[in-house]
């Protein structure tokens, strides 16, 4: 990144104006705590830390922060912290700083999953989680349809435009049929993006796509380890793409959650604060208990870490790597796409008559009137609470 006279730094030892490790921790997890409505919220909070309040940081290299954490796979928001934290501190920095970010959602969220995930959870509860999971169908049509504007305007040019629809529709294909091996199809809108900007012919890049993929057939642990890897380094697009990469494994292949479990699950995700990713701490937990949720965890925010230790300082080369350009140009769609054809599932797998009026008016409320998801959630839940008290069906 662009290195400014406010706040002269070197990637070893951090000047007097930076702040030290406690205050990193203190003002990290502050937001940590208080970061409920996703990356957008995140972004401002730290703007207004760093850029506004502090002076740490120059708008225009946070700028830059926000276009390189986009390009890479993984949970961007949090990327962004990571780096912030870096650029103020080095490496330790950064681990203070990311950790300090991630650990109270995560310890909210492991032990909501004890809650909603036990044997037999209160009435009220399961009530409160057959709302919430009914309204997630409608986050993730939100969610894939806000990443839509920024995303076609890149596609500026007639044929770019063309080829955005078709790995849009891919990514949505694949969400709705090829389950675990989405993944596969997001790399290979990227790749194919890159090899058709380098002149390459259609026939000879279609030849190089991707074909085949790992999967952790065996289950277990090593089942769980690839599901977080998935999620952490191989995601693009956003925090809902993580639903597609998780949902058949979780659920058809390896049973660790039911379809509602999963439902609760997503909407346990977006209603802690901190990063939308911690979802994948609920499947660990599904799968091992709390040592799998802090397993899948780390496994997941484990190659964010590594992108801004290793990269940080190569930040700016990114941003103008026309390579790195293009693969996101192809893998950003089918990613959209692939969130979109997860909310068609998701939508589908609503079992009660009352559960499709909660996600209707959480469509209008989240697409229509563009109110706050967290609020829909929350407040979807409280209906399923009051619905199940008063005898509505929940399983």
């Amino acid at each position: 990144m662009r290195q400014t006279s406010q706040v002269p730094v070197s990637r070893g030892d951090c000047s007097s104006e930076s702040p030290s490790l406690v205050t990193i921790a203190a003002q990290w997890g502050r937001i940590g705590c208080i970061g409920f409505g996703g990356p957008p919220a995140h972004i401002t909070l730290l703007r207004r830390l760093c850029v506004d309040d502090r002076g740490w940081i120059s708008a225009e290299e946070f700028q830059d922060a926000i276009a390189a954490t986009n390009l890479l796979p993984g949970p961007a928001s949090t990327q962004l912290a990571i780096f912030c934290a870096w650029r103020l501190r080095g490496p330790l920095g950064a681990v203070v700083g990311g950790l300090s970010f991630i650990v109270p959602g995560l310890a909210l969220i492991l032990g909501l999953s004890a809650v909603f995930l036990s044997g037999h959870p209160p009435l009220a509860i399961r009530g409160a989680g057959a709302g919430a999971g009914a309204a997630v169908a409608a986050v993730a049509a939100q969610a894939a349809w806000s990443l839509v504007p920024a995303s076609w305007q890149r596609a500026h040019r007639p044929r770019q435009r063309w080829r955005w629809t078709v790995y849009t529709a891919a990514g949505a294909a694949a969400a709705i049929g090829l389950g675990p091996f989405v993944v596969l199809v997001l790399i290979s809108a990227g790749v194919l993006e890159v090899l058709l900007r380098r002149g390459v012919t259609s026939k000879a890049a279609n030849s190089a796509l991707v074909t085949g993929g790992l999967h952790a057939a065996t289950g277990g642990l090593a089942a769980l380890a690839w599901v977080a890897f998935k999620v952490g380094a191989l995601s693009y697009g956003g925090g809902f793409v993580i639903i597609p990469l998780m949902r058949s494994d979780a659920v058809s292949n390896y049973h660790w959650l039911t379809n509602a479990q999963f439902l609760n699950a997503v909407a346990l995700g977006q209603i802690t604060p901190g990063p939308v990713v911690q979802t994948v701490a609920v499947i660990g937990y599904a799968a091992a208990g709390v040592g799998g949720g802090l397993l899948a965890a780390a496994i997941a925010f484990g190659p964010s870490f590594a992108f801004v230790l290793v990269g940080g300082p190569r930040f700016d080369r990114l941003r103008t790597n026309t390579a790195v350009q293009a693969f996101l140009d192809g893998a950003g769609p089918a990613a959209i796409g692939a969130i979109a054809g997860s909310a068609v599932v998701l939508a589908a797998e609503i079992g009660h008559l009352w559960q499709a009026a909660v996600l209707a008016a959480a469509a209008i409320w989240v697409l229509l009137m563009r109110r706050s998801v967290v609020l829909a959630l929350a407040l979807a839940g409280v209906v399923g609470a009051v619905g199940a008290l008063a005898g509505l069906p929940t399983s």
